[in-house]
Order: C-alpha cells, then structure tokens, then sequence
C-alpha cells in the first residue's frame, strides 16, 4: 500500500540558539543548530521580541540548503511556557499565541516556537502544531497535595522527551503507550522522573525548581527548615537563593561543573568527593524511581533511562543496580527532540491521533 510522505519542519528555539530540522515522514533529511549571536540576541528587550530575526535567520537558513519550503506539509513548534495542559499534538490559535506572547505561565526562548511554526505556517496555508510542552500536566489529584496548604505541586518536566520516548518503547514492545505503565525517567541537566499509567503522566518531579533528585545542575528537593533559615539568614537576595538552586545546585555546587564526562574523569583520577557526590545523585535517581513504583503500586512494565546523562554506562549501572528489581530497565540515551516534534505533527496528519485545541479545560 502506497504510504503519503509527508514533509515537516520543525523548530526548537533556545537562549542562543534555534535548532531546525526537516522530515519525510520519520527520516530526518536536514537539522542544524542555528548559533546567534549573543550581542544580537541581547540587543532584543524581550524574548518574544527576537521572533522576526528568528524567522528570518530561518528562512535564509533553508534557502541557503536549497529545500524548498512550498513542499511542507506542516510546521511544528517547541512548546513553551503555557497554561497547564495534558499531553498530545496541539494546533497552534490565537489563545495560544496570546499566552505565548504574553508569557503566561513565564518568559522562556521556547515560548518563541508555537509563534515561528504558526507565522511561517499560516504564509503557506498549512498547519502549525506543538507537541507536549513542558508545562503538560496530568497528575492525579493525590499528587497536587504537597502537604503544605498554601502550595501545591506542580507537572513540570520533560514531557517531550519522556511521552515520545515512552511511544518508542511501547512500540519496540509491540504494544501501545496507553496499554503500558512505565517509569520514564529523563537524566539532563535537570531530572525528572514520571510515573506513565497507561499515557498519562500521573505523577512526576518538578524538575524546574521544585523536588525530586539533585542532577548537575539543579538541587532538587532540599530540607525544608534549613533552606528557611538559609533564606532569613540576611546573607543572601532572594536571586542568589534562586541561582543556588537551579543553575548552581547539584554538581555545580558541589563540584564547581555541570558536565558530567568532567566529572567522570575527576573519579578515575582519584577524586573521592566527585565519586561519592556522583553516587549520592544516581542513588537518588533510583529513589525517585521507587517512589514511582509505589505510585503505580508496583504495576510496571518497563523502566526507561533517557536524557544525555543516559550515555554514562557508569551512571546507568549505579541506578540500575537499585531499581532493576522493580521491572526491566530499558536504555535510550539523548533527547532527540527534533524527531520527537515531527512524531507528534506526523501522527495527526497521518489521523493517528487527533489534533487538540488550546488550551482545552
């Protein structure tokens, strides 16, 4: 049977960069990070601002490549910082460029990719979509309950990765993501790891600046009463509280690096301290994992490692020795966001799914 191709750009902006990639149907047949300079990029007052730049620097980029942008069959955006939504494939509208304009829920370089998907979209008369923001949020409403009344906690993590990597696994499993419960677990500069019950995220750490295990660069969830007094201690502005947290917590504060080949080095040379702060964060990845399985009380099909710091054979068998009794544990290292974008524009136009509206509450 004759199978449509499809061609898709996709778009992944970040702070000094834009990543782009064009596909037929699932092969990737062009990506490139596009680097911006950073006096250009400053010269902007706000993110949202750098959009037509952007654009353009886009354009100029796929003309240069020689691909010819009137064979697109669609355009899809890294979704930004939006109102919390549950996962899927959503067509980019007015209410969505809004908030993303806006900034509703923050301002973040990947509020800039639902705008460029919809503007170089809407001037060929095709589609625009996102596809699991990290704001999407499923939990069940136990989860919310922080234990503390005036906060509650919040689904923000890497859902991108960890929804597409779950329908790759699923797949490999011959069986569909909504059939399965995995603990997918994304191993980043920040580390989040979300209970799957049967495609839907139902619990997870917030890996912004909220709980869950310490990564290389954020510290995760900290004793409470002593952060307190930390932050009434008259030594540090509420910025530099912040700053230690996310940006200079986990590996970073303790070591003074977020990479963790440096780090790796450092422990083969001899570094006791890097081997044992090295160890404190994969045994606390494997708690969080745990904890996962209790949510999912002890239904699980699969454990899936992914992220970049998945390529640490070390790092992944220090974890695995601790969670591979609870289900079988499945390696996908890296992020692939780009393929993961045009998986979520491919199976709405393939009528796998359907399409979703913003913001759909």
């Amino acid at each position: 049977m004759h199978q449509t191709e499809y061609r898709i750009l996709v778009i992944n902006p970040g702070s000094t960069s834009t990543k782009i990639g064009v596909f037929d149907n699932e092969l990737s047949v062009f990506e490139k990070t596009i680097r911006h300079d950073s006096s250009v990029i400053n010269s902007y007052e706000t993110i949202i601002d750098q959009y037509e730049f952007r654009k353009n620097t886009i354009l100029e980029t796929l003309d240069t490549e020689g691909i010819n942008i009137s064979k697109l069959s669609a355009v899809c955006g890294r979704g930004g910082l939006l109102r919390p939504i549950e996962g899927g494939t959503y067509a980019v509208n007015n209410k969505m460029l809004e908030d993303l304009r806006t900034g509703f829920s923050g301002q973040h370089a990947s509020n800039l990719g639902g705008i460029l998907a919809y503007e170089i979209a809407s001037g060929l008369n095709i589609p625009s979509f996102i596809v699991d923001p990290v704001v999407v949020d499923e939990l069940d409403p136990v989860a919310r309950i922080s234990g503390f009344s005036l906060i509650e906690r919040k689904s923000i993590f890497h859902a991108l990765n960890q929804k597409a990597v779950a329908r790759r696994v699923a797949k490999e499993l011959g069986k569909k993501y909504e059939e399965l419960n995995l603990i997918v677990t994304h191993l980043g500069g920040g580390i989040t790891v979300g209970a799957h019950k049967r495609g839907r995220v139902i619990d997870v750490n917030n890996g912004l600046h909220g709980d869950g295990p310490f990564s290389p660069e954020r510290a995760g969830t900290v004793p409470a009463g002593d952060l307190v007094d930390l932050c009434f201690s008259g030594d540090y502005y509420r910025e530099e509280i912040m700053k230690k947290l996310v940006g200079q917590g986990g590996l970073v504060g303790y070591l003074g690096t977020n990479d963790a080949v440096k780090v790796e080095k450092m422990i083969k040379q001899g570094n006791a301290k890097a081997k044992q702060v090295y160890e404190a964060m994969a045994y606390q990845v494997a708690k969080e994992i745990g904890s996962a399985s209790a949510v999912l009380a002890g239904k699980v099909d699969s454990i899936v490692l992914t992220g970049g710091l998945a390529y640490g054979k070390e790092f992944v068998h220090e974890i695995s020795e601790r969670i591979n009794w609870i289900a079988d544990v499945i390696v996908q290292p890296g992020e692939n966001e780009l393929q993961a974008l045009a998986e979520g524009a491919l199976r709405i136009l393939r009528g796998e799914e359907d399409v979703k509206e913003y913001p759909g509450r």
